[in-house]
């Protein structure tokens, strides 16, 4: 009986080892963030900036600012910027214009 109960303790203390996500796991994950955020953000060369905000499993978003070019004609190549939150559950990446964090230009 004192042995299974050891046993027992031992996979215990274990158990959350076991659960802990490997850098491959890490690198399978940020992967697929880049290409549902770069999917869903619709600009053109889009590229991340920065790394990905990791949020608390509470959460169960991660945060990725992207930016590229416009694709609408009459934008004519400008740069954009969005922020995508990509749902840890559903797998899915939702963007919004995100255009007011890069600094203005001052005028003289």
């Amino acid at each position: 009986m004192k042995t299974a109960t050891l046993t027992l303790l031992c996979l215990t203390a274990l158990a959350p080892q076991a659960h802990a996500s490997s850098p491959d796991a890490w690198a399978a994950y940020d992967k697929a963030v880049l290409a549902s955020c770069t999917k869903a953000s619709g600009l053109k060369n889009a590229k991340p900036v920065g790394t990905a905000a990791q949020f608390d499993d509470r959460v169960d978003y991660t945060a990725l600012l992207m930016q590229g070019q416009y694709p609408q004609k009459h934008m004519k190549g400008q740069q954009g910027t969005e922020l995508c939150l990509y749902n840890k559950k559903s797998k899915t990446a939702y963007v919004t214009e995100w255009d007011s964090i890069r600094p203005t230009a001052k005028t003289q």
